[in-house]
Order: structure tokens, then C-alpha cells, then sequence
């Protein structure tokens, strides 16, 4: 098993808006994702390679802003499931 000699983590933050969403690791940007479930799905399987190699890491996630989806997608126009009660 490897031996971690890093002694800061590796940082994963989730940044953008609806349907432009990058994963930045280490003030370094990725490809641009459509929702923002997709790019912290991104930001864990890069996290978990990190965690692999003995790193410590940690994923940083915005909640909803007024007026934006959940996942940070563009809005479909469907009723949300919430309403289905």
C-alpha cells in the first residue's frame, strides 16, 4: 500500500451554472459537464484514484443558487417530483 507524502489534500471543487459545470482540482479546471450531479460524479471517481494513492482529499459542492435546478441542469418544464405529494 502506498504511503502518502502529500501534506495538503487534494481539493475537488464543483463551479459554473446551469448546464456549465467544471470540476476544478487544485485551482486546475476539467472539460465542462451539463449538470452539476455529473460533475461531482466526475469529481468522485478522480477523488477515489487520489484516495487510492494515499491521498487525502476532499470535494467541495455549491448548493442551488434562487432559481436554479437541484442538479444544475437546465430546467426540463416537467413537474418536479416534489409537487407529486
Amino acid at each position: 500500500m502506498p504511503t502518502a507524502t502529500q501534506t495538503r489534500p487534494d481539493i475537488y471543487r464543483i463551479s459554473g451554472s446551469e448546464a456549465d459545470w467544471h470540476v476544478e482540482r487544485n485551482s486546475e479546471t476539467s472539460i465542462p459537464y451539463a449538470t452539476k450531479e455529473a460533475a461531482f460524479e466526475a469529481a468522485v471517481a478522480a477523488a477515489s484514484n487520489a484516495i487510492r494513492d494515499g491521498h487525502e482529499v476532499v470535494i467541495v459542492v455549491p448548493g442551488a443558487r434562487a432559481g436554479e435546478s437541484m442538479l444544475g441542469g437546465e430546467d426540463s418544464g416537467e413537474t418536479p417530483w416534489s409537487s407529486l405529494t
